[in-house]
């Protein structure tokens, strides 16, 4: 059997105990051990040794660590952004933002773009990718992701048209913006999450107080500030909080509707001008 192929077998057996997605995981820190992406790797595998490397980082994975803390980076969208410990991992959830605005804006361009809660320049950066003419701002309280964002956003070329602040949310900000995107912390203290990710991941990007709810509360009064008319804010929410967030944003003439990921769970609160 090919060594690389026998590996990841191996490797994906060792993970099923501590992850839910292990071949998965096997194929993507094998894919960076070996310098190739993954589509190569599940296509060609190389006839080669197993770099030593592979172990190490299966060994991390088995102890909880997330995978793109691992390889240091992570697909989002039609980019792919680099990541590291004390940001916050994109998830394949929060591209029900993304999707969203290209249904409300159905071929037009957005021309004025601001993310709240940044990260590594998650959402500014896919939607500056997906709409040229487009520019934006990203703002995050962090200092770190900040470092991330501004890399990531040289990286893809787009640092021309993106510009990162470090901030308390939308304190200070001048609108109007055409669309606003916020994925802000929506988990309850003391709720249970997916392996390593409490454990590894920032705790001021996740929880939000008792219900989840804080940090819409402290948003709610910025939408209607800052979002153009015949504009988009969609903001993420957690899959039990579409009745309570709509609620709670939905003030000063903004209308609600909640969109759904592809599971058809409730993952987004889109606002427009009622």
């Amino acid at each position: 059997m090919n060594p690389i192929t026998q590996a990841l077998a191996e490797a994906a057996r060792s993970l099923n105990s501590t992850s839910d997605t292990a071949r998965l995981d096997a194929e993507l820190l094998m894919a960076e051990a070996l310098h190739i992406d993954r589509d190569g790797l599940l296509l060609s595998p190389p006839d080669r040794r197993v770099p030593k490397r592979f172990w190490t980082m299966v060994e991390r994975r088995q102890a909880g660590e997330p995978v793109a803390y691992i390889t240091g980076r992570r697909a989002f969208w039609n980019i792919e952004l680099h990541v590291g410990p004390g940001v916050l991992i994109p998830r394949p959830d929060s591209e029900v933002l993304i999707a969203s605005a290209l249904e409300h804006f159905d071929g037009r361009t957005p021309k004025c773009i601001l993310d709240l809660g940044t990260g590594p320049g998650t959402l500014l950066l896919a939607a500056l990718d997906l709409w040229p003419k487009a520019n934006g701002i990203g703002i995050d309280s962090s200092r770190r992701a900040l470092s991330y964002a501004a890399a990531n956003a040289r990286r893809l070329g787009l640092e021309p048209r993106a510009e990162f602040r470090l901030g308390d949310w939308a304190e200070g900000v001048q609108g109007p913006f055409d669309l606003i995107l916020c994925n802000p912390p929506y988990v309850a203290t003391g709720a249970e999450l997916g392996p390593g990710v409490a454990e590894y991941e920032p705790p001021e990007a996740l929880f939000a107080g008792p219900e989840g709810l804080d940090d819409f509360r402290r948003l709610a009064p910025v939408f209607p500030k800052l979002l153009d008319k015949g504009g988009l804010a969609a903001v993420e929410i957690g899959a039990d909080q579409a009745a309570d967030a709509a609620e709670l944003l939905a003030i000063n003439g903004l209308a609600a509707r909640v969109a759904e990921d592809l599971a058809g769970r409730p993952r987004a609160v889109l606002l427009t001008w009622a």
